[in-house]
């Protein structure tokens, strides 16, 4: 079981375009890893060490070598060490796994872990091709205009495939996400005006993008960072001294899963063929997560940040979570188990569809929304009682999988 603790963190509003006001990815990281310094109440000269999470800085803005950037964001962080991470879309997890390491092998005491992501500097047809570099270049990319989509809905097909599957459900999926966005004062979509035929089969309010997703069924082109500030147990207990918070108050990272997957989504889908599950090493990140954090399953979560990046991929996550039996998604969907008033909420904040998706920061947005469930800080999306919260982030067609436990109480 981990103790790492959890000092604050802070998020830009994902509504924001970077380009457009003329800021650029190094102004991106100076500003919310001071705003998260901030609300840890701790001095810069207090971090022991930094990790950024991004996938692709060359590719969308030419710029790579981003840990000296985070040096460049404040003068007391000349000569600390820093790295960067890249898992494509579980980039920022990675970037947290690595800052866990960190600490509970005593090389320092604190950690600063941002992750970023700068994607609407270039028209969204590119955004799309850009993003393809998550793939296996070129064997799932030469010819696919939108890979991802392409990707996602034949995950789709192979849960109607296995089990049936209602493509009402999906748009359900969809509307919850826009829905739970507009109580999210950082949600990209918070002030989109959507009507009732947003989530039907219409060809002009809700047009197809690749086989059976539709515009709504998909996340965002975002931009946008996010960091927290990780202590050791040792640092976090003085620092609640001084603070005058309990330590028991003080958000831990109990729990853990990180595995990774064949490359190519029909490659995974093969192997699994006679499994249980679609995806059988998602569903393990998720069981290791648990065994970590010492529970027996989902029931002992009070709510989960999942990697909706499109409502395929939501509805993979309620079953691999083990809301439902394996393909019975859909009964958590009709019943509303996975609302914000459930007995199982999945994406209190929005997700990635609601929120908005900056490859690179959209774990450590996951993990901070966990910590904002449990210290009873998520304002109008909070979980009544939230205690304990998890993640699931995946990159690539599932490829790389991350999961957290985040918990306060003793």
């Amino acid at each position: 079981m981990s103790e790492v603790r959890i000092l604050g963190g802070a998020q830009t509003d994902f509504i924001r375009n970077w380009t457009r006001e003329g800021l650029d990815l190094a102004t991106m990281i100076r500003e919310v890893a001071r705003d998260a310094l901030v609300d840890a109440r701790i001095d810069a000269a207090e971090i022991g060490v930094g990790h950024v999470g991004n996938f692709a800085g060359e590719i969308f803005t030419g710029q790579g070598h981003l840990g000296p950037l985070l040096v460049e964001a404040d003068p007391a962080f000349d000569g600390l060490p820093t790295s960067r991470h890249e898992a494509a879309c579980a980039s920022g997890s990675t970037a947290l796994l690595a800052a866990m390491a960190d600490l509970e092998a005593g090389r320092y005491e604190t950690a600063l872990v941002v992750g970023v992501e700068m994607m609407r500097n270039v028209p969204s047809a590119q955004a799309v091709s850009n993003l393809g570099a998550a793939a296996w270049v070129p064997f799932e990319t030469d010819g696919v205009p939108m890979v991802w989509p392409s990707v996602f809905a034949a995950l789709g097909d192979e849960y109607d495939k296995r089990y049936g599957l209602d493509d009402r459900h999906l748009a359900m999926l969809g509307r919850a996400s826009f829905e739970a966005a507009r109580r999210n004062p950082r949600a990209q979509t918070r002030v989109w005006e959507l009507s009732e035929e947003s989530f039907e089969p219409d060809d002009r309010t809700n047009p197809v993008v690749v086989g059976r997703l539709r515009r709504h069924d998909c996340s965002q082109i975002t931009d946008g960072g996010v960091a927290v500030v990780l202590a050791s147990p040792t640092f976090a207990a003085r620092w609640a001294e001084r603070r005058g918070v309990a330590f028991e108050d003080v958000p831990r990272i109990s729990g853990w899963g990180h595995r990774t997957g064949r490359m190519t989504l029909p490659a995974k889908l093969e192997a699994s063929a006679d499994a249980e599950y679609v995806l059988p090493h998602v569903r393990a990140t998720v069981t290791d997560a648990f065994a970590r954090a010492g529970i027996p399953d989902v029931g002992a979560v009070d709510a989960f940040e999942v990697h909706d990046c499109f409502t395929t991929t939501h509805y993979m996550a309620i079953d691999h979570l083990g809301i439902t039996a394996p393909g019975a998604s859909w009964q958590a969907v009709e019943d509303g188990a996975t609302l914000l008033d459930g007995p199982h909420p999945v994406n209190p904040s929005g997700g990635l569809v609601g929120v908005g998706h900056p490859v690179g920061a959209s774990g450590v947005r996951m993990l901070l929304d966990g910590v904002r469930q449990v210290t009873g800080t998520a304002g109008d999306y909070q979980v009544a009682g939230a205690r304990r919260a998890g993640t699931l982030n995946i990159g690539g067609s599932a490829t790389t999988a991350v999961s957290f436990i985040v918990e306060t109480g003793a």
